[in-house]
């Protein structure tokens, strides 16, 4: 198993919560991190607020709090993203 990712019959859900531009590049940008992971999202659910701001929510299971904490500040880094970070579902 690949370093960062747990069974995921133990794995708890995690949510990544991204603010972002309202871009159409910034939703590709957020989930290419996970698909570097090979992770396949449970849930994701976009939604602009206004015609600027744009909010993001990405449910996965079978990665390390640890793992999804850096994925965040990797997300935080794409010019698009306001603000990211995590939670447990």
């Amino acid at each position: 198993m690949a370093t960062g990712q747990v069974d995921h019959e133990d794995a708890p859900l995690l949510k990544l919560c991204v603010e972002s531009e309202a871009d159409p590049a910034a939703l590709p940008r957020i989930l290419d991190f996970l698909q570097i992971l090979n992770v396949v999202p449970r849930c994701v659910h976009a939604e602009c607020v206004g015609r600027e701001i744009m909010r993001v929510e990405v449910i996965v299971a079978g990665l390390s709090e640890t793992t999804l904490a850096l994925v965040a500040a990797k997300v935080a880094q794409v010019p698009c993203v306001i603000e990211a970070g995590w939670r447990r579902s």
